[in-house]
């Protein structure tokens, strides 16, 4: 991300006058309680906020060169990445989330202490999908099989306790080639 584009974001989150977020509709219906929190036994998977911004770098940081790709062939995040950035990004993230627009999740270690990985619901408009869904975890979690077991995790949530009919899940259920055909 660019100074331009960071300022730009900071400047939308913190509601400068003349500068204003889109009036895009709600992900999910109004009636609609959005979970906050979902845990098992190996980790917690809560809404991100600023505040996990120190954890949530590290764990960045920690796994460039796993993450390329993660959010489509030739994303280069986080390379660069710096940590004003990254608290640009938690804020924005986390205005979605207030906004309903989005929601990003951080997964957490139960006891809080580190983040495992990051989890992103969004909307779309390619083909007849209504959400695409991107997750990944850091590199040093990766052998214990954290991966999938965040997949499955967030795959069953979304089946049993979100409002969509037909989320897609890039990178894992339809590969990056095919999505980037769609329209």
């Amino acid at each position: 991300m660019n100074k331009r584009i960071a300022i730009l974001a900071l400047m939308l989150m913190l509601g400068f006058p003349g500068v204003s977020l889109s009036q895009r509709n709600s992900l999910v219906s109004a009636e609609f309680d959005v979970p906050i929190v979902l845990e098992n036994q190996y980790f917690r998977i809560r809404m991100l906020t600023i505040n996990d911004v120190i954890k949530d770098y590290d764990a960045v940081m920690s796994s460039v060169d796993h993450l390329q790709g993660v959010f489509g062939p030739g994303i280069t995040w986080p390379i660069g990445l710096t940590l004003e950035e990254d608290l640009i990004d938690l804020g924005w993230h986390q205005k979605e989330f207030q906004r309903r627009t989005s929601f990003a999740y951080t997964v957490v270690s139960l006891d809080e202490e580190r983040i495992i990985g990051c989890l992103y619901i969004n909307p779309t408009m390619k083909g007849n999908y209504d959400s695409d869904i991107t997750m990944w975890v850091r590199e040093d979690v990766v052998v214990d099989g954290y991966d999938a077991l965040l997949f499955d995790t967030v795959k069953n949530w979304i089946e049993g306790d979100w409002p969509f009919e037909k989320p897609a899940y890039p990178g894992r259920e339809i590969s990056w080639a095919d999505w980037e055909l769609l329209e």
